[in-house]
């Protein structure tokens, strides 16, 4: 993939300048060096607080009119230049969790590794506030080694601090809402402008303090359509295998936030092209069919079916399982459940996948074996009473899309599930109704009698 250019250009709704223009008022171009940011006035940028959450802006009002500084930050401010919609609004300011927890009543302060404080509202909604940090300084860090951790993530800093510890710079633009200006420390508005991604610092530091970054750049330039800057490859080849290293909690995080955008396909392609899977995802053969399927999968998410965790899983292995598994044999079910198993266990093991989702995504493939058994077969009927029927069918039709010779039994199982739908909503309107065999009136009880057998009279 090609790397990015570092010329400003002019995109519609924001104003920049070419190094021969003159800067627009509020600009200074930014170096790692210079103390002061690019500032975009309100009239300058496209960011309307109408797009904004509701209660976010409450949070940052409440905020600003205590004397604290809030900012929008990270993903939501990059989206809103976009002209996308963001999903989340997360909000950093400079009062401590301490100050915020005295500041809202509905505050609750969590996380031991990085103090946040959860704003909740109404209907479950939560709003994430982080106070603004800082990398401490040598002298500042203590000898004990989980002190020292826990120490290095809670260390309050100014907003420009804080900006420097993000990992990319479009993920490091500021929404000021005490003068409604964008502030960029980091040369994230250029780099939106000439759709490049671009680590903050030296890629090869920053992917060996998080190696999850790694994957985060393939799914940032996928999600946004931007290209990787020319130093994030090389990086990636030569820190590829630390992603083995990553926090299993974080990676199975990312993995899913890939199904949920619609872009598993392409990240997962170009993962398996720099050699990436083997230490992402262990046991994923990420084939030709496998990405194909994704793709399927993707197309699926984006027109609004969301997306289940057991569903992905099954996915992820169904072609390693068919492998195993070829119905075309017949192997016993037995058998199929412990090809299943052996392919599934380890990966919800390392991940810490609750026994349900694993157990869903096991009858998934289950049923994926069945379907392509073909209709007529014993335990049929028991098959089609099954809860995850239907939704197995769903992937077994997605996978017939790869496989087009697959498209009879598709229509095989439809028929049959779809009658056994119908049976279960009642009879046909045109069918006669079912008299109701009247229910056998109780014969009282004398008193006195009791449940034993009567005595017989002389």
């Amino acid at each position: 993939m090609p790397g990015c250019s570092s010329k400003y250009i002019q995109l519609s709704g924001m104003i920049c300048y070419s190094p021969e223009q003159t800067p627009a008022p509020g600009y200074k171009e930014l170096t790692m060096s210079e103390d002061n940011p690019i500032i975009l006035p309100r009239d300058q940028h496209r960011i309307s607080r109408r797009r904004i959450d509701e209660d976010s802006l409450k949070v940052l009002y409440r905020l600003h009119r205590n004397g604290f500084k809030a900012y929008l930050v990270g993903g939501s401010v990059r989206d809103l230049l976009l002209d996308r919609q963001p999903k989340d609004f997360d909000i950093g300011t400079d009062a401590t969790p301490n100050q915020m927890r005295k500041l809202f009543r509905n505050c609750f302060l969590v996380g031991r590794r990085f103090r946040l404080a959860h704003i909740r509202f109404a209907g479950g909604k939560v709003i994430e506030v982080a106070t603004f940090r800082r990398q401490p300084d040598e002298d500042e860090l203590p000898d004990d080694e989980d002190e020292h951790f826990h120490f290095v993530q809670n260390v309050f800093g100014t907003p420009r601090e804080d900006a420097y510890r993000r990992d990319f710079t479009i993920n490091a633009l500021f929404y000021d809402i005490g003068d409604f200006s964008v502030i960029d420390h980091v040369g994230g508005l250029r780099d939106l402008e000439e759709k490049c991604l671009r680590v903050i610092g030296d890629p090869r530091i920053r992917f060996v303090e998080d190696p999850v970054r790694m994957l985060r750049a393939i799914e940032f330039a996928a999600r946004l359509d931007f290209q990787l800057a020319d130093d994030i490859l090389p990086a990636i080849e030569e820190h590829k295998p630390l992603l083995a290293t990553a926090a299993p909690a974080r990676v199975r995080e990312e993995v899913m936030a890939l199904f949920r955008y619609g872009i598993a396909a392409p990240v997962l392609k170009q993962c398996r092209e720099l050699g990436m899977l083997p230490h992402l995802l262990a046991g994923y053969p990420g084939t030709d069919e496998s990405i194909a399927l994704l793709g399927k999968i993707d197309q699926r998410t984006m027109v609004g079916v969301p997306i289940e965790e057991s569903f992905a899983i099954a996915a992820l292995f169904l072609r390693l399982f068919m492998d195993d598994c070829p119905p075309s044999q017949e192997p016993h079910i037995t058998e199929a459940l412990h090809k299943a198993n052996e392919i599934i266990i380890p990966h919800c093991r390392y991940f810490s996948i609750a026994n349900a989702i694993r157990h869903q995504a096991r009858e998934l493939l289950i049923g994926c074996f069945r379907l392509a058994r073909g209709t007529g077969l014993r335990g049929e009927r028991r098959f089609l009473q099954h809860p995850l029927t239907p939704t197995a069918l769903e992937l077994f039709t997605l996978w017939a899309e790869v496989h087009p010779e697959l498209a009879p039994k598709v229509e095989q199982w439809s028929q049959l599930i779809n009658k056994r739908k119908s049976e279960e909503h009642g009879q046909p309107k045109d069918a006669p109704p079912q008299k109701r065999r009247p229910r056998r009136r109780r014969r009282p009880r004398r008193q006195g009698q009791k449940n034993s057998a009567p005595e017989k009279t002389p």
